[in-house]
């Protein structure tokens, strides 16, 4: 069995559908129910006994330790987090308790459980961490590796950091099993519509326009949820214990380039009695401190353990469109 934090939200319950109807395995799933928790986002698994859900924080000591001694996992998963760079600048303080305290919480009693079993060698913490720690590139930089050192420039960013820290010297300190990834900006199923795919197709089915910040010429490498989650399991297997694994797409575009993109993708599926849904394209003003460009070197996990995208960003996008075209729900449960 897997306990998996934060696994009713975007990428983690596309992780807990995957993997229980992929491999089998039981998961319990742990998750807060914040606002961007979505249980539809489980649906595929009502009814089905190998899933457990549990709505309660990972900062709830007590709870974790419970769960550890009742359910005995094999591995923890950790997702949770808070993720909107946006709400990390009006609001720090949210994401330093989740983010920071609680993934210290999960550590803690992660630590007590596996040496209470005798340091089982099976046991493994697996943290699902971010690009965005290392900063920002300038448009000739070379893509960030595992070896780039930490820059954060938001309090998102920061808190991720200050978890990834913890982490490892939960590892070189206790000698705890860790594991912990770092990926590039996700797609796909599920997302809460404030990211900027799933928010400019809800935008744009409505009629409404479609924000940019400023330029739109900040640039990100987008990797299909579904090959993050296929990484995330074999680097569960086969990792390295201490080791951290870049994980990305290998798809680099400019914000704009991403929204035109899904417009002219819209205007075949869903044509737009208005005219084209490029017209609804609003530049705003740009975020405070927004970095540049991120774009992930993945050498070491293609080389180590085989890994590789199998979505190229243009069919990735239109499976992508596909799914929300038929889940209208999905913004509706997130309204």
């Amino acid at each position: 069995m897997l306990l998996v934090t934060g696994g009713a939200g975007f990428i983690g319950a596309n992780f807990v559908v995957s993997t229980v109807g992929e491999t089998g395995e039981p998961v319990l799933n742990l998750d807060k129910l914040t606002y961007a928790g979505n249980p539809r986002n489980l649906d595929a698994l009502r009814g089905d006994a190998r899933h457990r859900f549990v709505q309660g924080d990972i900062c709830d000591r007590a709870l974790v330790r419970e769960l550890l001694r009742a359910h005995r996992p094999r591995a923890i998963v950790h997702f949770a987090a808070e993720s909107h760079v946006d709400r990390s600048i009006a609001g720090p303080a949210e994401f330093v308790q989740t983010n920071v305290v609680g993934t210290c919480t999960l550590l803690e009693e992660a630590r007590t459980y596996w040496e209470a079993d005798g340091r089982n060698g099976a046991f493994r913490f697996l943290q699902v961490s971010t690009d965005e720690v290392y900063g920002s590139l300038g448009p000739d930089d070379p893509a960030f590796a595992e070896e780039t050192p930490y820059a954060p420039n938001s309090p998102y960013a920061a808190s991720k950091a200050a978890s990834d820290h913890m982490v490892r010297a939960y590892h070189h300190t206790y000698g705890l099993p860790t594991l912990t990834t770092n990926c590039s900006n996700n797609y796909g199923p599920r997302q809460f519509p404030e990211k900027l795919i799933p928010l400019c197709i809800r935008n744009a089915l409505a009629g409404e326009k479609l924000p940019v910040y400023g330029d739109g010429r900040n640039r990100r490498d987008w990797l299909h949820v579904d090959d993050h989650c296929e990484a995330l399991r074999l680097v569960l297997e086969k990792g390295r214990l201490g080791e951290t694994y870049n994980v990305g797409g290998e798809s680099e575009r400019a914000n704009i380039d991403v929204v035109r993109t899904l417009c002219a993708l819209l205007d075949e599926a869903r044509p737009r009695a208005g005219g084209r849904y490029s017209e609804l394209i609003t530049f705003v003003q740009d975020r405070p401190g927004h970095d540049w460009r991120y774009a992930m070197d993945i050498t070491k996990i293609r080389r180590s353990l085989g890994w590789q995208p199998k979505e190229s960003f243009e069919s990735g996008l239109a499976k992508t469109l596909r799914w929300y075209l038929a889940h209208a729900g999905h913004f509706a449960q997130a309204a």
